[in-house]
């Protein structure tokens, strides 16, 4: 009935975020318009949009004074590599945390926007592979 078809990102310089988007996330572009740029991920259907706006806008909220949380995550397979990718080219990242054998990790876009990156152990009923087998168990019903 519903995915999730695009996720959008605020940014001040739109042909800036469209270079490091490029370099750093490996998206592929698919379409531009007047204040905004549409991209596909190597993987996965959603699609990532970058938005021109004229002044920061967080793409987080506050869970308490100290602590922030992104809208949404990314999924990898191999986190260390991942985050060292981002470290070879000088995206700020936090460091690898590790929260009952799911690892995670928030990195920064050029304007401060932050998003994780998420390993997610096997069994978990988060994991990718176990919400596959819930979705097509509940399409059998």
């Amino acid at each position: 009935m519903l995915k999730i078809g695009s996720i959008f990102i605020p940014v001040t310089n739109l042909e800036k975020s469209e270079q490091w988007y490029e370099r750093i996330l490996g998206v592929k572009k698919i379409d531009s318009w007047g204040e905004g740029t549409g991209f596909y991920l190597p993987l996965g259907s959603t699609q990532l949009a970058l938005i021109q706006v004229e002044s920061l806008q967080p793409a987080h909220f506050h869970i308490n004074k100290n602590e922030i949380n992104s809208y949404y995550n990314f999924m990898v397979d191999d986190i260390e590599s991942t985050q060292q990718h981002f470290r070879d080219n000088d995206v700020k990242t936090t460091e690898i945390e590790d929260f009952n054998g799911m690892k995670f990790f928030d990195f920064y876009d050029l304007d401060g926007n932050s998003f994780s990156v998420v390993s997610e152990v096997e069994d978990s009923p988060y994991h990718s592979d176990q919400v596959r087998r819930m979705q097509e168990r509940n399409r059998a019903l």
